[in-house]
């Protein structure tokens, strides 16, 4: 698919609205991908085998790699150029750590990153062992025994459990289980109504998939960029943007584009008044927080206008609560924007996201980098 072709689509072929005609970027291929790369755990802390996967997907359109001590991979183009332009997103997965095994061999549990306790009844879950997955359930009684007069008790870190079929602590034991093994859900990748991605980990491994997605547009449009491209992949972005921190000192950029997901707040139990007002299929959001660069931001939302990619926008008070901030305050500071997906259902083993949005988020990617000049100074007083 030809760079000028995409071109053709967005501006010639317009309905009788005047609306753009949506683009497809996404092919069989990559949806494959996509798919094998959402299955695959890569809980917090535990991200390699995530990263060899995506690693081996972006191998093709990319110049050179590495991967460091924590496990953050970083895929290049023109490595050798002064200037350094980078697109982000986190690979880790929200999860559970065994926390206590007791007498009778049920185990209670700890969050590595913001897991939601809520959803955790009657889910099934893999334990990952150094002997290998271990299969179990969050227990939880059955609602006869909870029906008698007395207060039903809500799911806590203090009474949601695993069962994995064992009676004693020494039988769990046996399984290769102990405190620090790593739980993760078994829900897997569906497409619903031909319309929404389903998955659980889809924050943030759908900005992964899209980063990659642009790396492959660039190849397959034998696009030549006059800075140095750096695609990363960071790790522990769930407990404090800790990757995206360690990453940005190392390649010390001069510019970054941060992907990541942000919430759809048009189901019920959602307030717009503090939320925003944001909808899956209305395109990606644009934000605006002290860390976002505002003039890397118009770059940004001219990029989208010139192209005909529709996008929203939100503000976040203090900090974006994303990678970007971590790469915006290092470095004596890096002219940092965001650039999110919507999505619903956060946190959870159901998220969703829309397909044309994850098209436009890999269109507008792609069309503000081919905007970025090498050396292009983006203070506000210069």
């Amino acid at each position: 698919m030809q760079h000028y072709l995409i071109r053709f689509n967005v501006n010639m072929a317009k309905k009788k609205s005047d609306a753009p005609q949506h683009t497809s970027v996404v092919n069989e291929t990559s949806l494959a991908f996509f798919e094998k790369y959402i299955n695959n755990p890569s809980p917090t802390g535990f991200e390699w085998k995530g990263q060899e996967l995506w690693l081996e997907y972006l191998k093709p359109y990319i110049d050179t790699h590495y991967v460091d001590n924590y496990g953050t991979a970083v895929g290049i183009i023109n490595p050798k150029a002064d200037y350094k332009v980078v697109i982000e997103a986190h690979a880790d997965e929200i999860s559970w750590f065994v926390n206590y095994i007791t007498n009778d061999g049920l185990i209670y549990v700890i969050r590595n990153g913001g897991s939601d306790h809520q959803i955790a009844p009657s889910k099934r879950v893999n334990i990952h062992t150094d002997n290998g997955v271990v299969k179990a359930v969050f227990g939880w009684p059955a609602i006869h025994t909870r029906l008698g007069g007395d207060k039903e008790e809500a799911p806590t870190l203090k009474n949601i459990f695993l069962d994995c079929g064992c009676t004693s602590k020494e039988e769990v034991e046996k399984l290769g289980i102990h405190v620090g093994c790593v739980i993760t859900y078994e829900d897997e990748f569906m497409v619903l109504n031909d319309r929404y991605y389903v998955g659980r980990a889809l924050d943030n491994r759908a900005g992964g998939f899209m980063i990659a997605e642009v790396a492959r547009l660039l190849k397959e449009n034998n696009v030549k960029l006059p800075f140095g491209l750096y695609i990363v992949n960071a790790v522990q972005e769930e407990i404090g943007l800790r990757g995206a921190e360690m990453i940005a000192h190392k390649i010390k950029p001069n510019v970054a584009i941060v992907t990541d997901v942000t919430h759809d707040t048009q189901t019920p139990m959602i307030n717009k008044i503090t939320q925003g007002d944001l909808a899956c299929g209305k395109g990606p959001v644009v934000s605006y927080a002290p860390a976002v660069q505002n003039n890397l931001n118009k770059l940004l939302i001219e990029s989208a206008q010139k192209a005909g990619i529709p996008f929203q926008r939100q503000a976040s008070s203090r900090s974006t609560g994303t990678d970007t901030d971590a790469f915006a305050y290092s470095n004596d500071g890096v002219p940092s924007a965001l650039i999110s997906l919507p999505l619903r259902y956060m946190h959870t083993t159901v998220e969703m996201i829309h397909k044309e949005d994850v098209d436009n988020v890999i269109r507008l990617i792609y069309e503000s980098l081919l905007n970025i000049q090498a050396g292009q100074d983006f203070r506000y007083i210069k």
